[in-house]
This record gives C-alpha cells, sequence and structure tokens, in this order.
C-alpha cells in the first residue's frame, strides 16, 4: 500500500496490538483524543503523522485523512456501561463523521472496530453456558442481525449499518470486525466466556492488517483467534480477508506466554 493507513483511537488496547505488530508495515497517520507518547509511537513516526483531536472535530479528521487510502476507525468509548450521551456523542457521531471524512477524502477501505456486544444477547441462558464448550456446535457467522447486549452494543450496530448506508452510496469498501476479548499474553483465566472469544495481540494485528490489504465490498467478521472453543465463526474472515489466526486459548498451557512475530 503506497498512501497512508489512518489509525483512530491508537492509545487503546486494539490500537496498541496494531501497531505493536505491524508498527513498521505501513505509513500510519494515527489520531487519538490523548497525546501518544514518544515510546508507543512506532520507530519512523513522527509527531507529524499524530493528530491530538476527537473524532467529532470534523475539521481535525478531514487533516488527518487527507491523502490516506485506508482507515481502521477504533476510537470511541469502549465501556459496556457507557451511559447514551457518551455513545451517542463518541460511537456513533463520531463513527458518522469518519465515514463522512473518508468519502470526502477518496478512502477506498474502511475497517470498523465493532464489538461482542453488538450480538451480546444471543447469549441466552437456555443457550449458556454450553454454547463456550468445544462440543456446542452453535455459531453466529455475520449474517445474524444485531442484538446488542447494552447501549455501547447498540452504537457498534449503529456503526455497522452507518457502513452499510456509506457502501451502498458512496462505494466504500468498509468490513466491521466484531471484536471478541482481546488481552494481552494469554486468554482469560477459569472463565469459559473469556476462552470461547479470545482475540490475541498477533492475531487482532493481522486481522486488521487484512483488512487494509484484502478486497472485499461490504463484510461483517468475527474477531477472535481460532480457539477450540468458539462460538463465533472466523470462516468470513478466512475466505474473504485471508485471515489466518495463530493461536488457541486451549493451547496456553499457564506458562507466561508472549506474541511472537508472524
Amino acid at each position: 500500500m503506497d498512501e497512508p493507513v489512518l489509525l483512530t483511537g491508537a492509545n487503546g488496547r486494539v490500537g496498541k496490538a496494531i501497531l505493536r505488530h505491524l508498527g513498521d508495515s505501513f505509513e500510519w497517520r494515527l489520531l487519538d483524543r490523548a497525546p501518544l507518547s514518544a515510546a508507543r509511537r512506532p520507530e519512523g513516526i513522527d509527531e507529524g503523522d499524530v493528530y491530538v483531536a476527537d473524532v467529532t472535530d470534523r475539521e481535525a479528521v478531514r487533516e488527518a485523512i487527507a491523502g490516506c487510502e485506508a482507515v481502521i476507525h477504533l476510537a470511541g468509548d469502549p465501556r459496556p456501561e457507557a451511559p447514551w450521551d457518551s455513545v451517542l456523542q463518541n460511537n456513533i457521531d463520531g463513527t458518522q463523521t469518519m465515514f463522512e471524512a473518508a468519502v470526502e477524502a477518496g478512502v477506498e477501505k474502511f475497517a470498523f472496530a465493532s464489538s461482542n456486544h453488538a450480538v451480546g444477547a444471543y447469549e441466552t441462558e437456555s443457550r449458556t453456558p454450553e454454547m463456550y464448550r468445544p462440543e456446542d456446535d452453535y455459531r453466529l457467522d455475520g449474517t445474524e442481525l444485531p442484538r446488542p447486549s447494552n447501549l455501547y452494543g447498540v452504537s457498534k450496530a449503529t456503526g455497522e449499518v452507518l457502513g452499510r448506508y456509506y457502501h451502498d452510496h458512496h462505494d466504500l469498501s468498509v468490513v466491521n470486525v466484531r471484536i471478541g476479548n482481546l488481552t494481552e499474553g494469554h486468554p482469560p483465566i477459569d472463565y469459559e466466556r473469556g476462552q470461547a472469544m479470545w482475540l490475541s495481540y498477533r492475531d487482532c494485528a493481522h486481522l486488521f492488517e487484512r483488512c487494509v490489504l484484502a478486497d472485499y465490498d461490504y463484510e461483517i467478521v468475527y474477531g477472535i483467534s481460532d480457539n477450540d472453543r468458539k462460538y463465533y465463526s472466523i470462516d468470513r474472515a478466512r475466505e474473504v480477508l485471508g485471515y489466518d489466526p495463530q493461536d488457541n486459548s486451549a493451547e496456553w498451557d499457564g506458562k507466561e506466554h508472549v506474541d511472537g512475530e508472524r
């Protein structure tokens, strides 16, 4: 890819995973409402490539996105318990601002960080905890309608619908990644649900790398590692994006684990 990739929410956990493993893979523009320390910036990214701004600031977003070929949009209020006024401003209005700016700037690809909370209410009492276990064959594959578990999930489902609009009416390639449980080093311990939706740092980075490099129209995929326990299908991510996850929560042996390079 010859043109820059804009990464919003660069200071967050997903941004950390992406920059740790893909720091030298692309020419980056980084945007976050909080300053990004020099230690968090990959080598080769200078201060001129870092924008301290809110994603609802249309002028700042236009400046950051100018000349970019792709966007990875992570920014927003990440709290599952976030109140409506916050998710409305930061997650819905902010995402719409990003989509509009992407179209105006001629961006080709837009990867939106959706969430497992957009479909959290599929985890009914009658399905759990069996659905978190390897022998259960229940799967969500991205074709199901959203079923949010909280207002944060509502905001992520809304972002997916915004992506559908901007794809259909402005020919923007959009992929929505319903991110599972991203943890550094090892999967959640003694937590079946967390193990079923675990996403390692290196698999997270690889998945978003494929979002930048692959060809697609409008897609919804799940962002988890290749766990034995899983109730999200990663078949679509494999087929459309070329996602090839390396980690599996079942293989963690209880010892300290450090994500290696691909």
